[in-house]
């Protein structure tokens, strides 16, 4: 359970570092094979929501020698304060047993008055977990954040430890 969470936290965090900036997020998907190498590729199509939807097969679908995969893809959160931006994090594990966990990491872009803030995650699903330890799936996502040690520091520069609907007056 650790590993999915942290390998979530880990390409979540250069997701935010890639949006830092103001620049669009180009979908990635990370992956580790079972001989624990890691890797990561960029989905570069025309159109992003093209990128994305390949990016969602390719994570439903697996690839031999996969041992769990992350898609971060930059959508928006539909919240009861509005829609905002958010990183969707999906993340599978296909072996011994496959599991799945989505994260929304809501963010304020650059462009905002405000300029570029990062939002408390949330879970937003999980499948093939018995009783998910929410608690102990937070800690190892953030460890994850903190083992991209570029990214990390971005998050931590612009994070605003609240939820999106305690700062947008809910």
């Amino acid at each position: 359970m650790d590993e999915i969470a942290g390998m979530a936290g880990f390409f979540a965090a250069h997701g935010v570092w890639s949006v830092s900036d103001g620049a669009t997020l180009i979908p990635l998907l990370g992956y580790e094979q079972v001989d624990g190498e890691r890797g990561m590729d960029r989905l570069v199509f025309d159109d992003i929501a093209d990128a994305a939807r390949a990016g969602q097969e390719a994570l439903e679908a697996g690839r031999d020698g996969r041992l769990r995969a992350v898609l971060v893809a930059d959508a928006y959160l539909h919240l009861d304060a509005g829609r905002v931006d958010a990183l969707m994090v999906d993340a599978v594990e296909y072996l011994p047993v496959r599991r799945s966990l989505r994260i929304a990491v809501p963010y304020r872009p650059r462009s905002a008055p405000q300029g570029f803030a990062v939002y408390r995650p949330r879970f937003i699903g999980d499948t093939g977990f018995d009783e998910p330890d929410y608690a102990a799936l937070a800690d190892a996502f953030f460890a994850g954040v903190d083992s991209h040690e570029q990214a990390a520091a971005v998050w931590n520069a612009h994070l605003i430890d609240e939820s999106v609907e305690t700062v947008h007056g809910r």
